[in-house]
């Protein structure tokens, strides 16, 4: 088991008016006058943790964490059915950080992340460059159609029982479906399609060490969670198809390091593969042995990434 830095408290916090009603939470934690880093939690939707605080230095980093729009301890939370979700979206994301980096007064800052993290961060990045010191990003996603459809359709021919579980009466395009369903004003079925898609997230992962399907009640964090990801994922991001490795080259000045595993069904390995050929400079690093979830391998390969970096 590879350790990680001892665990942190925030040394501040805080909650940030981003406009439309949204307020976000932030906090920071480490040095207050170390190397500036955000960390971008995935889902969309999750939330960050304050295991993520664990991967910095606690003596050179100062690491930003926040909860994105509607999820966390960010308001209004997106469990809420009067939440109103058209205020949530990549570039309303993109502008928060940017809007957190001025509030905090930073000038350049480390980005990373995982999974839905790494689109946000290939976001923000090709938009603000000058902003951007260096990229680490593990289970690489840029949210292209093609990803989702695989995640949600393709990914059938691994577990065709629990499959059509997820699909039931369901047809054609299931994520727009369970968007709608999300949305329903009666309870009982936003209850049930997040049960169902979140049983059908973690039957992806099942195969990898440690994983479980989720089987308890739902509570904030899943309707949350459900609810997100599928506005999110049936809009793919609201970003044009393979536009963010198409712009790789805008990135051509940011040292990065893509880390991702070989056996991950969730994000195949193929998407990073083409960021790393379109991202001149960007080191791949690929482990045979694991897949979307952390793994002792990448979790070393991110913290290397991390300190070598944390003195640049």
């Amino acid at each position: 088991m590879i350790d990680l830095y001892p665990p942190t408290e925030p040394y501040d916090k805080g909650l940030l008016d981003v406009g439309d009603g949204n307020v976000l939470y932030w906090e920071t934690c480490g040095n207050p006058v170390g190397k500036p880093a955000v960390m971008l939690h995935g889902g969309p939707g999750q939330g960050c943790t304050p295991g993520m605080r664990r991967m910095f230095d606690p003596a050179r980093y100062r690491a930003v964490l926040f909860d994105q729009r509607g999820c966390g301890r960010s308001t209004p939370h997106a469990s809420d059915p009067a939440t109103d979700m058209r205020h949530n979206t990549t570039d309303h994301l993109v502008a928060d950080m940017e809007r957190l980096r001025e509030h905090l007064g930073i000038e350049r800052w480390l980005v990373t992340g995982g999974s839905w993290g790494t689109t946000l961060a290939l976001a923000y990045a090709e938009r603000f460059p000058e902003r951007v010191t260096e990229i680490v990003v593990s289970s690489i996603s840029t949210t292209r159609p093609s990803e989702i459809d695989w995640l949600y359709h393709g990914a059938r021919r691994f577990f065709p029982e629990e499959w059509a579980r997820f699909r039931g009466d369901l047809s054609g395009d299931l994520v727009a479906a369970y968007a709608r369903l999300m949305e329903d004003p009666e309870p009982r079925v936003r209850i049930e399609a997040a049960r169902s898609w979140c049983r059908w997230e973690d039957t992806v992962l099942s195969l990898e060490p440690g994983a479980t399907v989720h089987n308890g009640p739902i509570g904030e964090w899943e309707l949350a969670f459900a609810r997100i990801v599928t506005h999110y994922y049936s809009h793919a991001g609201w970003l044009e198809p393979g536009a963010l490795i198409r712009d790789a080259g805008l990135l051509r000045d940011i040292p990065g390091v893509l880390i991702h595993g070989r056996r991950d069904l969730s994000c195949p390995v193929d998407t990073a593969w083409e960021l790393a050929r379109a991202w001149p400079g960007a080191e791949l690093l690929i482990d045979d042995d694991s897949g979307h979830r952390s793994s002792d391998v990448k979790r070393a390969w991110k913290l290397a990434a991390l300190d070598r970096f944390a003195g640049s």
